[in-house]
């Protein structure tokens, strides 16, 4: 693997001994190995951080030692702060990373065992769970102040500079492929000022700066053998956000019955059973905090994930393919019409996941009211 394993693992406190290193799962951007103890004792996970994604290393790291901490003192008293949150390792360094010397920054965290994750959601309970797992991922947050996070990737939701890039895109058409993305450019262009209008409000103040986790894909969920909620990880791309980042962000994925990059555009077609599951298991959890604008804010962001992520598809096709991975020369262009594709389709149900996001917080509430105790129902109405 070309890495000296030994002396990395020298330079955090952990249970020294022999150990087997091993590549763990699929991730795009760190490299993770599982460091199995040959005795038997504690287990961990080593991954190398590309600092070349996640420019300020020392500044993520205080993110996510600020959550992780956080999300500690809102377990119950029976919860367990090494499985049910991600616990890392001090360096002997005194910092939560290490650099070595061919500049490579690593960290360790203790192993979860007895966990599994699944990369599609394939039923509503698995889509619930998804909705309680970010919902109460928020709502545990929800107090702590945004203020003290950096942006580890700087605009990384931000519309507006996503369309800064589409636009030089289009004008420099570095390698002539403008010709063939007319419909496609026409379509995102047209969209613009709407798919502005979130930014637009949390400009005015009209809704509120948070702390999000912003890549809710399904297999950032933990669950244990039960299949229910263990840990929320993958937390390099927390940072201060709208919540209707998370929520469209989860469900641009969810609800879609087709691959990101599905060529049979006939076959994008929207689950909304799955989407009600998810929008359940949200509200559930975010019931408390959020504020009746920021409720009228998540169709916006169901709407807005699939465009942002057709603007930079788009973007990557016209400057020649220079950040995606792709498998043939039209990749690119084959996810953003996908994208597009169920981008239409989410615009023709949208009145009805609209209404069916209010009428679940409407009964949830109802329900809340229900369980209040007479007198203080009675208070509420005085």
């Amino acid at each position: 693997m070309g890495y000296n394993f030994s002396a990395i693992i020298k330079n955090f406190k952990t249970e020294q001994g022999d150990f087997e290193v091993e590549a763990f799962g699929s991730g795009h951007i760190n490299d993770t190995f599982l460091i199995k103890s040959a005795n038997g004792s504690t287990d961990y996970l080593l991954q190398r951080i590309n600092h070349y994604v996640f420019k300020d290393v020392e500044g993520l790291t205080n993110n996510v030692l600020a959550v992780t901490n956080h999300l500690k003192l809102k377990l119950p008293p029976n919860g367990n702060p090494y499985t049910q949150v991600l616990t890392f390792i001090e360096g002997s360094n005194g910092k939560y990373f290490y650099r070595d010397e061919q500049g490579n920054y690593w960290r360790m965290s203790y192993f979860l065992h007895d966990t599994q994750s699944y990369d599609l959601v394939t039923t509503t309970e698995q889509a619930y769970q998804g909705g309680v797992a970010f919902g109460k991922f928020q709502a545990d947050l929800s107090d702590l102040d945004p203020s003290g996070l950096i942006d580890t990737i700087p605009d990384f939701l931000n519309v507006e500079k996503r369309l800064n890039n589409l636009h030089a895109a289009i004008q420099n058409d570095k390698v002539n492929r403008k010709k063939n993305t007319e419909e496609e450019i026409n379509f995102l262009i047209s969209r613009e000022a709407a798919m502005s209008e979130l930014l637009k409000w949390g400009r005015e103040g009209l809704i509120p700066l948070r702390i999000t986790h912003n890549d809710t894909k399904f297999n950032n969920i933990l669950l244990d053998k039960d299949n229910r909620i263990q840990c929320v990880i993958d937390l390099d791309t927390v940072m201060p956000g709208y919540v209707a980042y998370d929520f469209g962000d989860a469900l641009r994925t969810i609800i879609n019955t087709a691959a990101e990059d599905e060529k049979e555009l006939s076959a994008i077609q929207l689950n909304i059973p799955l989407f009600a599951e998810f929008t359940r298991g949200y509200l559930s959890q975010t019931l408390s905090f959020l504020t009746e604008q920021e409720l009228h804010s998540l169709i916006k962001g169901v709407l807005l994930l699939p465009y942002l992520q057709s603007v930079r598809f788009l973007t990557d096709y016209l400057e020649g393919d220079v950040y995606y991975k792709t498998l043939f020369p039209e990749h690119n262009l084959q996810r953003t019409q996908a994208q597009v594709q169920l981008l239409k389709m989410i615009e023709e149900k949208q009145e009805e996941l609209k209404g069916f996001i209010v009428s679940e917080w409407l009964n949830l509430k109802g329900k809340q009211l229900l369980h209040q105790s007479p007198l203080k129902v009675l208070h509420v109405k005085k």
